[in-house]
Formats: C-alpha cells, structure tokens, sequence
C-alpha cells in the first residue's frame, strides 16, 4: 500500500529549519539588518545609542518618510512608480500653512491639504490610465509640474506658523505623550492599517494581481484601471498627510519641503524587500526599510563618521538589498546567481 503524502503547507512548514521558519516570517530578514546596524553603532557611538533620547528623535523624524514609503509600496507591487510625491507634499504643506496664517484655520485646513493631495494623486492616475504615459514618466513630469505651480503659488516664500503649537491639532498629530512623539503612533497606525489592506482585504489582493500581471487581472474582471486610480489617489492622500504632519513638527513651511525625501523613500521601500517587479510586497519590511535609512545617517555622524558617507552606505544596503531580493524570489532573474546554481547542479 503507497504511503499517503500530504500537501498541508502547515506540515511541510514545521519539517523545515527553524532558521528558514524564523526568516520566513515577513519582514524578518531585513528586521536582522536593522538589528545589526542598530548593535554596530551601540558599540562605535555608546554615549549616544545607549540613551532613549536619539530613539525619540527617530521616532520624531520617521513618520513623514515612512508614510510616503508605506503609499509607495502599493505603487510598487501594482507594477508602477510614483515621482511626484515631494512636490504633493510641498502643495499640502503650502495650503495648510497659509489657511492657518491667514485665517487661523486647523482642521478646515488639514481637510483642504488633505483635498489637495488626493486631486493632485487623483491626476496623476487619470494621466496614467487614460493618456497610457508610463507612470515614471508621469510622475517625473508631475514633480516639476506641482513643484513649480506651489512655488509661483507661494512666491518661493517660507511661512513660519509657530502659533499652532498652541492648537488642539498640534497636540493630536505632533504632541507628545510622556517622551513618546505623537506622530510615531499616527505611523504605526497608517501602516497597520494598510497592512490588512494589502494582505487581507479585496484591495489589496487587486493590487498584487495587477502587479504580477495586469493583463491577466483584466481577463479574470479586476478593473484595473480603476485600481490603478485608486492607488494613485491613496498616494497623493498619504503624502499629503505627511506634509500637513511635517509642517505641524517643524511649524514652517518652505517651498522645497519633501524634496529631501525624494530618494530616502524610494529607498525604504526596495530595501524593505518590495519587489522592483511588483506583484510582491511587504508593508513590515517598508517600515523597517524606512528605520535602517534614517539610522545610517545619524549612526555614522554619532560614530564619528563624516556626513558624505552617508549616501554610499545607503546605496550599497539599497544595491545589496534589492539583488537578494530579486535572487530569493527568482534566481535566473540574477545571471550571476544562474550561473552559480548551474555549476552547483554539475
């Protein structure tokens, strides 16, 4: 009598190594990396790594990044690219500042920045899905497009509003409870909640499709220029909420406010293991992928470090992270790790 097999992924999980079951868990591999990083300047910068105090700076100055990162990663894994995002949260900013300069204006105001961002995002998906431009090209041209029009809007001027830390909007988006800053719980939120969205929610589920092959989502009915309208959308909405929680942290605005975060972004999402091919992603390893970025600058300046190296080592993690991905989900995509396993199979 044949012996029964079984095909319960649960069963052939448990006869793996616990090594490969701990790494299987999302998120987990690039978790080790920050750990390391974070164990490496415990050791070269104690006096400062030791302390809570930079753990609350981080905590103070992630959330905007991390958020733009966590909304780009949807734009990822659907097969597309999003440039235009600083200048979304440059015209957000604008518009909550000069309401609340001007007209002493909270929460009319966030809901207008918040406007603001989703018509802009709202744009650059009916660009993308009607006129068929490729949304690189899109959102490279949208970059400069809202970039300029709030800087002709603005007169290149700075608004300083240090008056709203004297408002109820400030306490709720950018207080403090204890030493804890406010706008890390807001990050932790937007990511838990999109977390479902992605991995649990009809949505999210399009989204993936799409991004592993939006010719055959159409075939199976996924609408997937309306998705696609949607994804957009969400991220203009996100960066916005980043910059209304940017100016509401520093009580200013300028016009390049989210230039700076162009690339750190971009970043965070492919070293948090989201796929350049989309199709696949993972919104814990964007927010791990947005710590490891912030921690390398302040980690190298605290070890004594000067600033420009900064850069380089955020692009040998960014070229390490995005070729082990790559060869963890498909080796013959990396010739060097095909050439490799045909040697090994001789």
């Amino acid at each position: 009598m044949a012996m029964q097999t079984t095909n319960d992924p649960s069963a052939a999980g448990l006869r793996l190594p616990i090594s490969r079951r701990i790494f299987a868990v999302e998120g987990m591999a690039i978790l080790a990396v920050f750990a390391l990083l974070i164990g490496i300047f415990m050791i070269t910068a104690p006096q400062t790594f030791l302390g809570y105090r930079i753990y609350m700076t981080f905590l103070a100055n992630v959330p905007p990044p991390m958020i733009l990162a966590l909304g780009l990663t949807f734009v990822v894994v659907a097969g597309e690219m999003d440039l235009s995002f600083p200048s979304i949260v440059a015209f957000s900013s604008y518009v909550f500042a000069i309401l609340f300069k001007n007209y002493e204006l909270t929460w009319l105001a966030f809901g207008a920045a918040l406007l603001v961002g989703v018509i802009l995002g709202f744009i650059n998906g009916v660009i993308v899905t009607q006129l068929g431009i490729p949304s690189m090209i899109t959102t490279l041209a949208t970059l400069f497009l809202y970039g300029g029009l709030v800087t002709i809007v603005s007169g290149g001027l700075t608004i300083a509003i240090p008056s709203v830390t004297d408002t109820g909007i400030h306490a709720f988006f950018a207080g403090r409870i204890g030493v804890l800053p406010v706008q890390a719980l807001w990050a932790v939120g937007v990511a838990v909640l999109l977390w479902f969205i992605l991995n649990r929610h009809r949505f999210g589920e399009n989204v993936l499709f799409i991004g592993d092959n939006a010719r055959v989502a159409h075939v199976v009915g996924i609408r997937v220029d309306r998705e696609k309208l949607k994804i957009f959308t969400l991220m203009g909405l996100l960066s916005a909420f980043a910059g209304v929680l940017l100016t509401l942290e520093t009580t200013t605005y300028f016009s390049s406010q989210g230039m700076g975060y162009l690339l750190i972004v971009v970043a965070s999402v492919f070293i948090g293991g989201t796929s350049i091919f989309g199709g696949s992603g993972t919104i814990v390893g964007t927010v791990i992928g947005a710590l490891i970025v912030a921690i390398i600058e302040a980690g190298l300046v605290a070890s004594g470090v000067q600033g420009f190296w900064t850069r380089l080592l955020i692009g040998v993690v960014f070229l390490v992270s995005v070729t082990l991905n790559t060869a963890l989900e498909d080796p013959d995509r990396v010739p060097l790790f095909k050439r490799i396993r045909l040697r090994m199979k001789r």
